[in-house]
């Protein structure tokens, strides 16, 4: 299991907040389609100040950053960026149902975006 390549400039994290975004207990997911002609994958983490101090913001990341390694290779969108945002019950939830829940976010992405007016906001 090898990691994805990792996004670190700001630019591609504010790319991706265009693209689809998928709730989940203990993150949410945003998944973009570079259209780059690369077919690689690429993660990237943050977490906000709002869930705890510098130890539990990293404990965090590193929970997020070991259930993709686990899923990405077999769930994840070819040539696409996925950013995921920690949230307080990522701390808690089980590992088992973080994974889950990630193969579900990454399931539901594929999916195309719901017209406006169907229902939502």
């Amino acid at each position: 299991m090898r990691a994805p390549e990792t996004i670190r400039q700001r630019r591609d994290f504010l790319a991706a907040n265009q693209g689809r975004r998928v709730p989940s207990a203990g993150f949410v997911l945003l998944v973009r389609q570079r259209d780059d002609g690369n077919p690689a994958m690429r993660a990237g983490y943050t977490v906000t100040k709002k869930i705890g101090n510098s130890v539990t913001r990293n404990r965090l990341k590193r929970r997020l950053r070991a259930i993709v390694r686990c899923t990405l290779a077999d769930h994840g969108h070819a040539g696409a960026d996925h950013v995921l945002i920690g949230r307080d019950g990522g701390l808690t939830r089980d590992f088992a149902q973080l994974q889950a829940d990630l193969e579900k976010a990454l399931a539901k992405a594929h999916l195309p975006p719901r017209p406006r007016g169907e229902g939502g906001r």
